[in-house]
């Protein structure tokens, strides 16, 4: 499948063990509590220290390069003699996992709880559907802890590709897994527990869902909202406009009943809500607002509302671009969003187009553009180091808990960039810093950080998801 091919288009019963019984649950609502690197409110997260120290996957699926991926550990302190460089790679055992989206053991929803910190990273392969614990007690040199081989979470939960991980408190780490043990849909959700066994999948039925992606739970609110991509065998080998046409990938939100755990609402959004993907509720756990953003349509829907009464509305529009050479216009195509921690700004990456933007979602029914920088894309405005032309555009974003910086990579998935940024394989990914203007909005490129995936040891290799050592914008849900 060529991109403009592409480009023309873009217009069971479950398992669950004791563990998962009422008085796990009524745990979880008691607020159980970590200690360490965590935070008691959002508030309290954005006047933490500044981060020093950044984790990313350094990828090699889809790449000349046949050696397994790595976690490498970026310096971001600008004060360090090291800053902007790798300066550990910690190599996983096999080849093929494409390492994609992480997280950790503990986060702020267990804040106070003195069994508790955040001290391993949960570091899953999507295509391999293997899952790796990593031990970052030395932030700067992680080891590697334990592997899940995904024969194990196949035999005993039927589940496959693993992509967004949260902790949940209580000692109990949830990971969306997208397929079953045949990599057909609709997935479902995978429970570990604090030693990293499997318990057994968190929901209590999968009716009404057709795939999964990512997901945010509200506790206060009894609800948990997760998105649509589509079965690891269809988006595996790379995109088909076909498979589009044929209902193949999604345009749903599913509204569950968190304590339930099934879904209580599902909204579909059409034709305007196409691939919808990361999905983010705001970081005060009182607040029923969120934000979607369905990458093949190019849009953001702001969703609020209750139990069995949940709303959704498109607030931004990422209009297609009329580009010379191009017989049709070319969609933005938002493949990440994130809110800073005081729940004013929204972030998004145009992954074609090349434009990370800023909203102020102060309203939220009516966001403002407040800032804009470019990065690459598509239409011709180029991101380049000196005489160096990178490849490809701004695809996942990470913020600082204090929000005045916005990390940025540019890989979205193997077979996808190999389709559309056909380049990155060979010069390989990069990792920039835009800051950000906390008072009145703006954006600007940070000249100083720029760490080039291209110029890795062993050969190029892509770089996705963005995790600190303290926390961040995506990692912690407060309950």
């Amino acid at each position: 499948m060529q991109r403009r091919e592409f480009l023309t288009g873009a217009a069971t019963a479950t398992l669950v063990p004791s563990l998962l019984g009422r008085e796990a649950f009524a745990a979880e609502t008691e607020r159980p509590a970590c200690c360490g690197l965590t935070y008691a409110s959002p508030e309290a997260a954005m006047q933490s220290p500044r981060e020093t120290l950044a984790y990313l996957p350094g990828i090699y699926v889809g790449t000349p390069v046949n050696r397994p991926d790595y976690l490498a550990t970026v310096d971001v302190d600008p004060n360090s003699p090291t800053y902007g460089r790798v300066i550990h790679r910690l190599e996983m055992p096999n080849v093929g996992d494409e390492l994609h989206h992480f997280g950790w053991n503990a986060c702020s929803s267990c804040h106070g709880d003195p069994t508790s910190s955040r001290r391993f990273m949960v570091i899953p392969g999507l295509r391999s559907s293997r899952i790796h614990i990593v031990d970052g007690s030395n932030p700067r040199e992680p080891r590697l802890h334990k592997v899940i081989e995904p024969e194990t979470i196949a035999e005993r939960t039927n589940l496959s590709a693993p992509h967004t991980v949260h902790c949940r408190g209580a000692g109990l780490i949830m990971i969306s897994m997208l397929g079953d043990a045949k990599g057909e849909g609709p997935g479902g959700f995978l429970l570990l527990d604090q030693d990293f066994e499997i318990v057994g999948r968190w929901e209590a039925s999968t009716e009404g869902m057709n795939f999964n992606y990512d997901f945010w739970y509200q506790p206060r609110l009894n609800v948990m909202v997760s998105s649509e991509w589509a079965a690891p065998n269809t988006f595996g080998p790379g995109f088909k406009l076909e498979d589009v046409k044929a209902g193949k990938y999604g345009q749903c939100l599913q509204f569950w009943d968190w304590k339930a755990r099934k879904i209580g609402q599902t909204l579909d959004l059409g034709s305007e809500g196409m691939i919808p993907l990361e999905v983010r509720f705001r970081h005060n756990p009182n607040s029923p607002h969120g934000f979607a953003g369905a990458a093949l349509s190019s849009s953001i829907w702001h969703w609020h509302g209750s139990t069995g009464n949940w709303q959704a509305e498109k607030v931004v529009q990422v209009d297609p671009v009329e580009m010379e050479g191009w017989p049709f216009p070319v969609p933005g195509l938002i493949t990440d969003l994130l809110l800073s921690l005081d729940d004013r700004w929204l972030y998004l990456s145009n992954w074609l187009h090349g434009d990370v933007r800023q909203y102020d979602i102060t309203d939220p029914s009516h966001p403002k553009l407040a800032g804009r920088v470019w990065l690459g894309g598509v239409l011709g405005k180029e991101h380049r180091i000196g005489e160096k032309k990178l490849p490809g555009g701004p695809q996942m974003l990470q913020l600082s808990l204090d929000g005045r910086r916005l990390y940025v990579t540019s890989s979205l998935y193997s077979s996808w960039d190999n389709q559309f940024y056909p380049d990155i394989a060979k010069q390989g990914s990069f990792l920039r810093q835009i800051d950000c203007d906390t008072d009145r909005g703006g954006l600007s490129l940070n000249e100083g950080l720029y760490v080039d995936f291209g110029a890795e040891p062993h050969g190029p290799a892509r770089a996705h998801e963005i995790r600190f050592p303290g926390g961040d914008c995506t990692s912690d849900i407060w309950i």
